[in-house]
């Protein structure tokens, strides 16, 4: 937990799930320099925040709790956001009720007076974020964007500009930057280009030459990323009835990568980001018309019972935003011990240097190497 100093107060702020092993904290410059901005601090004029407030990107819930007198609506792709959001009024003593809570795929207010950007690590999430919000601007909102200045690129500020109206930046503060972009009613809103669809290669297995679906922002939304790649090559082969977790399941690939290889499972999709699990929807019902499987957004594997699961096959995050961290990793796999049955299995892909099996065999006595390349393994653990 740490303070963070605004105009509008201090405020008690934490990531979630709290770990106090973490040392991350749940804001940096870029918030604190947005909020001195709205303020009207550093020479700027007061920005009014009367109408319509969107805070779109938040990170941890800093910005929407700080400026929870002015009941923002908060838009973000993740769960995890959400849960600190709620976390931190409550520890500041602010209603819940005081911030809307909207996720990356529901509709957004039909008017935004004032819209505040937290520049996302994806550009395509930015691209999808501003076509869905664009609608909702007239020619006097206000725009700000903000970011640490590796975030803010060129890129960046053609995707306001295209989409939105003229763009222009700050001077940097404390490595930070804010972006001010002028609606232009002149510019017609157009549909998001996203999701995006594409074949699979043929080198695969059970998935080759078959279509998956990605929204923004998902892992290597516009191809297929190297690690599953070497994953799918290597899945268990199993047969008959089974419960099988696909954790962290992106657009799904994985997960329905065993469906097809074996029908008689029951697939489980995990993540917390909506857009992932809206693509993993897509994918599985694409490539299995009629089939069953269970979605879930949140937590891990918070929502399922202890010792119901037979396999969980995991490709672990090692970034929080542009943080890197085995803390997502370490989470997973402890919930994966705790859903398996006596006999279960982990499955899990990751970069040869990150050291999985360590923490594998400290966390469950056993890990066994089931395939590896010169970049990645694939690892099976076993729940004894």
């Amino acid at each position: 937990m740490n303070r963070l100093t605004t105009p509008w107060g201090a405020f008690e702020l934490a990531r979630f799930p709290e770990d106090p092993r973490d040392t991350l904290r749940a804001w940096d410059a870029a918030d604190e320099y947005l909020l001195r901005h709205l303020h009207g601090i550093d020479d700027s004029a007061p920005t009014d925040l009367s109408g319509t407030v969107a805070v779109v990107g938040d990170r941890w819930g800093a910005l929407a709790t700080s400026l929870a007198e002015h009941r923002p609506v908060q838009i973000t792709d993740s769960f995890l956001c959400q849960e600190a959001t709620r976390g931190n009024l409550a520890r500041n003593g602010l209603a819940a009720d005081s911030v809307r809570l909207l996720t990356a795929r529901d509709t957004p207010p039909e008017r935004v007076d004032v819209l505040l950007v937290r520049v996302p690590k994806s550009l395509a999430l930015l691209e999808d974020q501003l076509h869905r919000l664009a609608p909702s601007v007239h020619a006097d909102t206000v725009v700000v964007g903000t970011g640490m200045v590796t975030e803010i690129h060129t890129s960046t500020l053609k995707l306001f500009e295209r989409i939105l109206g003229p763009t222009r930046t700050s001077l940097a503060v404390k490595k930070a930057r804010l972006i001010f972009c002028t609606p232009d009613p002149k510019i017609a809103p157009v549909p998001s280009p996203w999701p995006l669809r594409y074949a699979l290669p043929s080198d695969i297995g059970t998935l080759a030459g078959r279509t998956v679906t990605n929204h923004a922002g998902i892992f290597c939304a516009e191809r297929l990323d190297i690690g599953t790649r070497f994953f799918l090559r290597h899945l268990p082969q199993h047969q008959g009835p089974e419960r099988v977790v696909d954790l962290g399941c992106g657009n799904g690939v994985v997960g329905t990568a065993a469906a097809l290889a074996n029908p008689d499972a029951n697939l489980t999709f995990v993540d917390e980001s909506y857009s992932a699990v809206a693509s993993a929807r897509a994918t599985f019902y694409d490539n299995m018309p009629g089939g069953e499987a269970e979605f879930l957004v949140g937590d891990g594997l918070s929502a399922l019972p202890g010792g119901s699961v037979d396999r969980v096959l995991n490709n672990p995050p090692f970034h929080s935003h542009r943080a890197t961290t085995d803390t997502a990793a370490r989470r997973m796999f402890a919930d994966a011990r705790r859903v398996l049955r006596e006999g279960g299995e982990l499955w899990v892909v990751g970069n040869r240097h990150l050291g999985y099996h360590v923490r594998l065999r400290r966390m469950f006595g056993n890990c066994e190497v089931v395939a590896g390349d010169p970049k990645f393994v694939v690892l099976r653990a076993v729940r004894t």
